[in-house]
């Protein structure tokens, strides 16, 4: 994967790449129960709430026109579901 700077002529980030991946055993080593917990603590404050507000926005609140291609209508309906999940996780999370 190659990520660019665009603050220096797309040079290649090297360092911030590595932040990027997530240790894969790590979370199969997790209970649901706990990533359901971890999801309603992280919107929990402020910041949360703004965030889901934010995806809540640009997809449920999104309709596509007639004209929109097969590709378009099957990108957003993997955004929503993608938003309904963590919805159902943070739910979830909340109720223990």
């Amino acid at each position: 994967m190659r990520l660019f700077n665009k603050d220096e002529e797309q040079l290649p980030i090297q360092a911030q790449a590595e932040n990027l991946v997530y240790d894969a055993a790590k979370f199969e080593r997790m209970e649901q129960k706990d990533i359901e917990k971890i999801f309603a603590r992280l919107f929990s404050g402020d910041d949360g709430m703004k965030a889901l507000s934010y995806l809540q926005t640009i997809t449920f609140h999104r309709a596509l026109g007639s004209q929109s291609s097969d590709f378009e209508l099957r990108h957003l309906e993997g955004q929503r579901s993608m938003v309904a999940t963590i919805l159902r996780l943070i739910d979830r999370g909340r109720k223990g």
